[in-house]
């Protein structure tokens, strides 16, 4: 828990401290773009964990111009980019360098080391990866404890992932609702290699797509099978199922093709600018989330202990390779949501279904590509899909698991994007699915379901109310979301009149004081809608009384 050698205190030329950043190498560092906006001012890199005595190295730096990406918006208001580069007038020793790591991001312990307020010799952060948001890769991080939410001077610092100590993403910014609820936001490491390519001998770790269900020439939109993309990115965005088994043959380009496309636009670091904006010729309905799959892995000729191992790599669990496979997926206290293709064609198909059954038990999400309709595919089906379903306490399991994994993540999502009052409720509900899972588990495992039918009523009752109420507080926060994507476009057009109302007159102060108050009510995040309706409704009046005021006087560009 010392200072890291590669953590860097950025100072402006005036001697405030404005951010953190990570050094790559001996003259790059790695910082938000937001902490050197100003691209042309010089800054200090100060070298706090390298100091000795009270003697901090420094070193004079500026923006590199060829590695700075905007924090910036999309047309739904989601966060994208914010990443630069600084170039140091002097190297420092390589030892001090550390390296970005892929790794799966989800539900990891993180922290990060950054110097906020109060703290110029810097202070760790310890926090929780949520998931996924947005369509730019982002994550968002929960603090360990309510107080521990990173601070303004944090931005740019290294996100280290506890259990490796590798660090897999640099902090983008924290918000805090007005309940006082912090939440924080990071770029993992395939983000950044996105929008910062040169970085890329910088980056360790397994790549999330093995080459050959990467794009091929030829794949083209008109030899895509758009209905087969559209149940692909429904469950890639998680509708809810734990295992999708597809058949693709080998000789249908098409659905190849198209599960090619799905599987790179589900990827952080190989989804493109283009998929991530609206503007994308392809219909929204067949654009999987950013990070919908930890790891997509061709089995094709394979063992399952090297498809194993490398599910243990992506996992970050590559320590006592001595020990079986299927052992150390067991002991895994971290969950993937994996893509393997070729099943059937695999060195040895049925014991690489074993070990997808063992995934499956340890409550991974999977989604299995066969290359024929034979044998092995419908054993898959039957101890994937049909028999789980068929198990006489399937209905309240499932639909306590579906609370406590598929719907949480959802309204996590959600709440970070949205403000509802309702969603104070959410843990407490979370709590309940949770226990109520346990104690059903605990009396399954006891003795067999052979309890009155009044007990089993009473668990699916339960499971139903809680699921019902959670679901209700996910539809609220999804018509606020719904409301803000529509604010954000009144906002736009109203901007084009209020460029236009005030051409050729001087610059109306108040007006753009009601433009600026609206689009960081809409920016913020979790964005409280209802206040942001509001000022959009102040800045809409005001717009259109300035309107009316240069029709009265005379249109200025008449």
């Amino acid at each position: 828990m010392c200072t890291p050698r590669w953590a860097v205190r950025i100072r402006r030329a005036d001697g405030e401290i404005t951010g953190t950043g990570i050094l790559l190498s001996p003259d790059r560092v790695l910082t938000c773009a937001h902490v050197v906006k100003d691209r042309h001012a010089h800054f200090t890199a100060e070298f706090v964990g390298a100091a000795s005595g009270r003697e901090v190295p420094s070193v004079p730096a500026w923006v590199d111009e060829d590695a700075y990406v905007p924090d910036q918006w999309d047309a739904d208001g989601d966060p994208s980019g914010d990443v630069a580069l600084l170039r140091l007038e002097q190297p420092r020793p390589d030892r001090e360098t550390t390296r970005l790591h892929r790794l799966s991001a989800s539900h990891r312990e993180v922290q990060t080391y950054g110097f906020p307020f109060g703290h110029n010799g810097g202070i760790w952060f310890r926090a929780t990866i949520v998931g996924g948001c947005g369509r730019d890769g982002q994550v968002q991080l929960s603090p360990v404890r309510k107080g521990e939410v990173a601070s303004p001077g944090c931005s740019g610092s290294g996100v280290m992932d506890v259990r490796t100590g590798k660090v897999i993403g640099m902090l983008l910014s924290s918000v805090r609702d007005e309940h006082g609820n912090g939440f924080s936001f990071m770029s993992p490491a395939e983000t950044i290699v996105r929008h910062l390519p040169q970085l890329a001998q910088r980056v360790e770790g397994q790549e999330a797509v093995d080459d050959r269900l990467r794009p091929r020439r030829g794949d083209t939109a008109q030899a895509f099978d758009w209905k087969f993309a559209q149940r692909l990115a429904r469950w890639l965005r998680n509708d809810g199922s734990r295992v999708k088994i597809s058949v693709v043959h080998s000789d249908d380009t098409a659905r190849d093709a198209t599960l090619r496309r799905a599987i790179t636009l589900a990827d952080r670091e190989l989804r493109t600018a283009a998929s991530v904006e609206r503007a994308s010729d392809d219909p929204p309905d067949t654009i999987p989330s950013a990070g919908g799959h930890d790891l997509a892995v061709d089995a094709t000729g394979i063992g399952s202990a090297e498809v194993g191992e490398r599910i243990l790599k992506r996992m970050g669990r590559w320590q006592h390779p001595a020990d079986p496979v299927t052992e150390r997926i067991r002991a895994a206290d971290v969950t993937l949501t994996l893509v393997v293709v070729g099943v059937d064609e695999a060195e040895d198909p049925p014991a690489l279904l074993d070990l997808l059954t063992t995934l499956y038990a340890a409550g991974n999400r999977l989604l299995l590509v066969f290359r024929h309709n034979g044998a092995l595919c419908r054993r898959a089906r039957r101890e994937l899909v049909e028999e789980p379903e068929q198990q006489p306490d399937g209905e309240a399991v499932a639909l306590l698991r579906h609370v406590t994994e598929e719907l949480a993540q959802a309204l996590s999502r959600r709440r970070a994007r949205v403000l509802a009052n309702e969603s104070d409720a959410v843990s407490g509900y979370l709590v309940r699915a949770y226990l109520t899972l346990a104690a059903l588990r605990a009396r399954n495992a006891a003795a067999p379901w052979d309890r009155p039918r009044l007990e089993r009523a009473r668990y699916e009752h339960r499971a139903t109310e809680l699921a019902g109420r959670l679901n209700g507080i996910l539809g609220t926060l999804d018509d606020l979301s719904d409301l803000l994507d529509e604010l954000n476009g009144r906002m736009r057009a109203y901007q084009v009149l209020h460029a236009t109302a005030v051409r050729g007159t001087e610059e109306d102060a108040d007006l753009d004081a009601f433009r600026l108050h609206a689009q960081s009510l809409l920016r913020a995040r979790p964005c409280d809608v209802r206040a942001a309706e509001a000022a959009v409704a102040e800045y809409i009046g005001a717009v259109e009384r300035a309107i009316a005021r240069g029709r009265q006087g005379g249109s200025p560009a008449s």
